[in-house]
């Protein structure tokens, strides 16, 4: 149930690309839908760890070589698109008693700051908004690849991301403590 709030993680992983290494120039990148995934875990009465998933962003990454902190990123999910494995938990994610898709059907990602940590490496920083509610919300993000995808014979990017909020500060907070407000976010993204 914690799994609201991860459509948005994934638009912050997406940020990360933007400290990309040097090999090209500042460049934007359409995310790929396909190849990209937010995963989200919680904790269900101590008993699991149960996970669900986002796969329809839509956004781009903009990576400035030169100065990575230039380096942006916009992502959208569409909160319908949640996928637990369960299609009665998924409506109910969707109910007013979390993510509220009838009044609030979009999250979004936009990041304020690139910090590079590492040759391949970066915390994200971005104003996440779900269910109406804006936070800021850090991603630690690895490069996995910048190069020339031989597919579509064009530039493309790819990272893995991971963080952690608390599904209370977007106002989600039914069931605490008892199914875990906090939610790990793991993120795969792919952008040409």
């Amino acid at each position: 149930m914690n799994r609201v709030l991860s459509p948005l993680f994934g638009a912050t992983a997406l940020a990360l690309a933007l400290f990309a290494a040097p090999s090209f120039a500042a460049d934007t990148y359409t995310l790929e839908p396909t190849h990209t995934s937010v995963t989200f875990q919680y904790t269900h009465f101590g008993y699991s760890h149960p996970t669900g998933k986002f796969m329809n962003a839509k956004g781009s990454v903009t990576l400035d070589d030169a100065n990575p902190a230039n380096s942006s990123v916009e992502v959208s999910f569409d909160i319908s698109g949640i996928n637990t494995g369960v299609p009665a938990l998924d409506e109910h994610l969707k109910s007013a008693d979390f993510f509220d898709a009838a009044q609030f059907p979009t999250a979004t990602f936009k990041s304020t700051k690139v910090e590079v940590t590492g040759k391949d490496t970066a915390k994200v920083t971005g104003d996440l908004t779900i269910h109406g509610i804006t936070k800021p919300v850090v991603l630690n993000v690895k490069l996995n690849k910048e190069g020339v995808n031989p597919m579509i014979n064009k530039k493309a990017v790819g990272f893995t991301a991971t963080g952690t909020i608390n599904r209370s500060d977007f106002g989600m907070g039914k069931y605490v403590p008892m199914v875990s407000d906090q939610v790990d976010l793991y993120i795969e993204a792919e952008a040409n």
